[in-house]
């Protein structure tokens, strides 16, 4: 799924739900279930969701939503699917690097 949303560092509660369609309660449920999902609050607690909050949005909202997992099925894919993830940031950025020398051949 891919979220409409403009770049920059926060994203409010109510932008995050018109992007994903989805209700703002269901967010802070999310949030509540999966401990990957932790966005920052004020002082007031408000939240503020990062880029990062985003991506894992996206992959909850997948697994639940399109794939229909249960939560403890979401969650243990969410797991695994972070191990993933960190090996493949890795091997995108060492192909990044590997690019630029080729590049400054």
């Amino acid at each position: 799924m891919h979220v409409n949303l403009p770049q920059k560092l926060y994203y409010s509660i109510g932008e995050v739900s018109k992007a994903f369609n989805v209700n703002a309660s269901l967010i802070r449920f999310w949030e509540k279930e999966f401990q990957e999902l932790n966005p920052k609050k004020n002082n007031k607690g408000t939240r503020r969701y990062s880029s990062i909050d985003i991506e894992k949005l996206q992959i909850i909202h997948h697994l639940v939503k399109e794939k229909g997992y249960t939560l403890d099925g979401a969650r243990d894919q969410l797991k695994t699917l972070n191990k993933n993830f960190e090996v493949i940031k890795k091997l995108e950025k060492i192909k990044t690097s590997l690019l630029n020398i080729k590049n400054e051949l």
